[in-house]
């Protein structure tokens, strides 16, 4: 699947999703988002970001989510990145890119009932949750990242302060421990991330090999089922 940042259409079993009128948050002009319903009810979705510079979501990733009762929705995101355009007029295309997300993730809660969000995202799109759920905004925030593949910046390097769970599996080069908070190179996200650094191959649903994604998934597996356990765990106490 092609999908781009603005792109308008549905493939491969998505549905386009109407931006929600009188939203206070929704910026003037609002990129496109689809979803994949997964079959049984459920308040669980998935927030894909999906930036002109990367490559097209792997039809994988959605279907696992789905199999495991969460919605999947793949959003469009302008997105700055690390150009200088992120730097200049006093930060307005960073801030309008943050307005865009606040305005997809209350979309999810809102209209469409999700009360647990995570958010899913590689590549630039990695940069953009992270720098997103650093910045604490008010309003529509995610519940956890997964971010896989990130291409960070120079300022994620100097270190953010994420306050939901964190999954980063792959990353920029260099040592890192296994299930530690600070990632390759000593990158700091926040108190509850969890690095996961493949010994061999490249391990994301878009990998060449099969054994590759398969370990993506199983890798992912072990943390979300932790991750969604200790929310179960949390709202019994």
């Amino acid at each position: 699947m092609g999908l781009l940042a603005g792109q308008d259409g549905a493939t491969d079993g998505y549905e386009p999703v109407e931006p929600r009128l009188g939203q206070a948050t929704a910026p003037r002009s609002a990129t496109a988002m689809f979803r994949r319903r997964c079959v049984q009810p459920s308040r669980r979705g998935v927030l894909h970001l999906q930036t002109a510079g990367d490559a097209p979501v792997p039809p994988d990733l959605a279907s696992w989510f789905t199999e495991r009762g969460f919605h999947f929705y793949l959003a469009a995101l302008r997105w700055p990145g690390r150009r200088p355009v992120a730097r200049c007029r006093g930060g307005k295309a960073l801030a309008a890119a943050f307005a865009e997300l606040d305005a997809k993730c209350e979309h999810l809660r809102t209209a469409d009932g999700i009360d647990n969000v995570i958010v899913t995202a590689h590549g630039e799109g990695a940069l953009a949750a992270a720098l997103w759920c650093a910045a604490q905004r008010p309003g529509g925030q995610a519940d956890a990242l997964i971010l896989y593949a990130p291409t960070f910046s120079r300022a994620v390097r100097r270190g953010l302060d994420i306050p939901c769970p964190v999954l980063v599996i792959g990353g920029p080069s260099g040592p890192g421990k296994r299930g530690s908070t600070s990632g390759p190179g000593s990158i700091q996200l926040g108190r509850h991330v969890t690095w996961l650094r493949p010994t061999d191959g490249e391990s994301r649903p878009d990998a060449r090999e099969a054994a590759d994604r398969s370990r993506f998934f199983d890798e992912m597996g072990r943390w979300l089922g932790a991750y969604m356990y200790g929310q179960v765990r949390d709202q019994l106490l």
